[in-house]
């Protein structure tokens, strides 16, 4: 039994094909197919159910893959104990971001991190919440920058910092006059949401009181938030944008932002895990640069 035996293995059960699983080991078809083949007979047993589309692991196939999850987990944390006992942070993390916070919070946290920590690989992917915890099941995300509150108990949320919302409002709207608005007031026909998938969507509809389905006058669903704010620049209408988004806005239109007068317009942003996760000292790391960063954003009004 070998450690590539196991991660190909793993490649099938995660993407139930034999094609797709070579394709993301960079290895070929057959020479994947022998691999798994040779652990199987090794083990005197079928792990894989090759005549089923998508192909799918056995009843033994699927405790074995567990146990394989657990040995590669092990396996790849290695690197990172003997770093961490020469006193250096080393190794590599699969990071996804949201994109509600992606292109504010990224750009000076990448630099920052690859600067104090250089023997650390960041792969980053920018994903949806439900895409995310999809992947963190299959194990091929490390940890998520995401909205906090949003994960099913089997993923542990860090509490990282508060990210208040505010309205973003067109000049053409009656609204606009206001520099302080009650959630009440916002028409929810006026109002421009994300698309469905994304966690801002869901909160804005809750601290609005609003259904999920709202009459407009034409349908429009964007997953930017920087979409949304053309929109809201070209019609009469309202979205909701968070604290961080505001400093990324030209200084002509600082002046559509207005205070949302409640406590609770706001979002915790979070580091998720899986409960049991290696590469603790990596995302140690990482949590310490994101609270610097926002610190000294948050100085300086973001």
């Amino acid at each position: 039994m070998t450690i590539i035996q196991l991660e190909y293995l793993l490649a099938v059960a995660s993407c139930g094909s034999f094609s797709k699983a070579s394709e993301l080991c960079f290895v070929t078809q057959p020479s994947l197919s022998m691999q798994i083949k040779n652990l199987e007979e090794e083990l005197g047993v079928v792990l894989l159910d090759r005549t089923k589309k998508p192909v799918v692991t056995t009843q033994v196939g699927a405790i074995v893959v567990e146990r394989a999850k657990e040995a590669l987990l092990a396996y790849n944390n290695i690197k990172e104990c003997v770093a961490e006992l020469k006193g250096s942070v080393a190794g590599k993390i699969r990071l996804a971001v949201i994109p509600t916070i992606a292109p504010y919070l990224l750009p000076k946290v990448v630099h920052s991190f690859a600067e104090k920590y250089p023997k650390v690989e960041l792969e980053i992917k920018e994903m949806t919440t439900p895409e995310i915890i999809k992947a963190m099941d299959k194990d091929e995300v490390d940890a998520a920058i995401m909205a906090g509150g949003t994960c099913p108990e089997r993923i542990t949320e860090h509490e990282l910092f508060d990210d208040r919302f505010y309205a973003y409002v067109s000049p053409d709207n009656p609204l606009f006059a206001r520099t302080n608005l009650r959630i009440e007031d916002i028409a929810g026909k006026d109002l421009l949401l994300l698309s469905e998938g994304h966690c801002l969507r869901n909160q804005v509809l809750e601290l609005c009181g609003l259904a999920d389905r709202q009459e407009h006058s034409y349908s429009f669903q964007s997953g930017s938030l920087e979409t949304l704010m053309r929109i809201v620049d070209a019609t009469a209408m309202i979205t909701v944008i968070p604290e961080m988004a505001i400093p990324y806005l030209p200084e002509a239109a600082r002046n559509r932002v207005k205070t949302l007068a409640r406590g609770a317009a706001s979002r915790k942003i979070v580091i998720a895990v899986r409960r049991t996760y290696a590469k603790e000292t990596i995302i140690g790391a990482l949590r310490e640069i994101i609270v610097e960063c926002v610190a000294k954003k948050t100085e300086a009004n973001w």
